[in-house]
């Protein structure tokens, strides 16, 4: 999931304004209700599966799964490790039981991770691939109760997460359908708000938790409301890097480093290439 740690976070002096109004919020939560229901017809899929954080992500993906199918159709879980923070883990919990009131469980990974780790202990120190550990052997999970249920897995990533590779391949990106794929992360935020979930877990500090106090902007180098105004100039939209910098109030490098992840993470959001037919 890692795009290199930073001890620095960039925040641009004039980020473009991505508020969506009260009818494009609506419209946005019509589209992805008619998307989900869809999918899931599509499939003959009895129930929606869901990996809750207790992240604003998955937070809103859930309310728009129980929106478009019904609760009793919408099994969350709730899967802690020893880097997650207990608040996050209660706040999942909350969701589920308190504000969704769907079926949910908690799974402890720490078990399944520790196995791999002793059948590869060269990998125990290193935090990358301990961190994407945690996150596959969840990904393991969310399918192995799909499947038992006739359920597809519902994915939690946004649009800017996609277009920067912030996300662990076969992690997280191994899902049936992404419902929340269109909107940068500050329109998560605000169509989260439009729906109904509580302020305080609308505006949490983004975080994958794939270590000990790790965040995703101070991963990222830039804040997610800089980082969603070059995408959506620059990756997205019409503007040269020189332009976007000048209108967005950043240097020239900070654009070129978004630019970069786009292009080093085509991969992740593409289907594993091979050759083609010789005939």
């Amino acid at each position: 999931m890692s795009t290199g740690t930073t001890d620095e976070v960039v925040r641009a002096e004039d980020p473009l304004d991505l508020t969506l109004s009260t009818d494009e919020l609506d419209a946005h939560r019509d589209h992805i209700i008619d998307f989900i229901a869809a999918q899931f017809d599509a499939a003959a899929a009895d129930r929606a599966v869901i990996g809750l954080s207790g992240g604003i992500d998955s937070t809103l993906t859930s309310h728009l799964l129980v929106e478009a199918l019904g609760a009793e159709r919408v099994h969350a879980l709730v899967m802690p490790s020893e880097v997650n923070r207990e608040a996050n883990m209660s706040d999942a919990e909350r969701v589920a039981s308190e504000l969704l009131d769907v079926e949910y469980d908690v799974i402890a990974i720490n078990p399944l991770v520790d196995a791999f780790l002793d059948a590869y202990p060269d990998a125990a120190d290193d935090r990358m691939a301990a961190g994407n550990l945690r996150v596959r052997v969840r990904a393991v999970l969310n399918y192995l109760v799909a499947n038992h249920e006739g359920g597809l897995v519902a994915g939690t990533g946004n649009r800017s997460e996609a277009l920067v590779g912030y996300f662990t391949k076969y992690g997280d990106g191994a899902v049936d359908c992404h419902p929340i794929a269109n909107l940068y992360k500050g329109q998560v935020r605000q169509l989260a708000r439009h729906v109904g979930v509580p302020d305080d877990l609308a505006a949490k500090t983004a975080s994958a938790e794939m270590w000990v106090g790790q965040t995703d902007e101070a991963e990222l180098g830039v804040d997610y409301e800089t980082l969603d105004s070059v995408l959506a100039l620059h990756v997205d939209g019409p503007l040269s890097a020189s332009a976007t910098a000048r209108e967005v109030g950043v240097s020239e490098d900070v654009v070129a480093k978004v630019r970069g992840l786009y292009e080093a993470s085509a991969h992740k959001r593409a289907a594993p290439p091979g050759p083609e037919p010789l005939y």
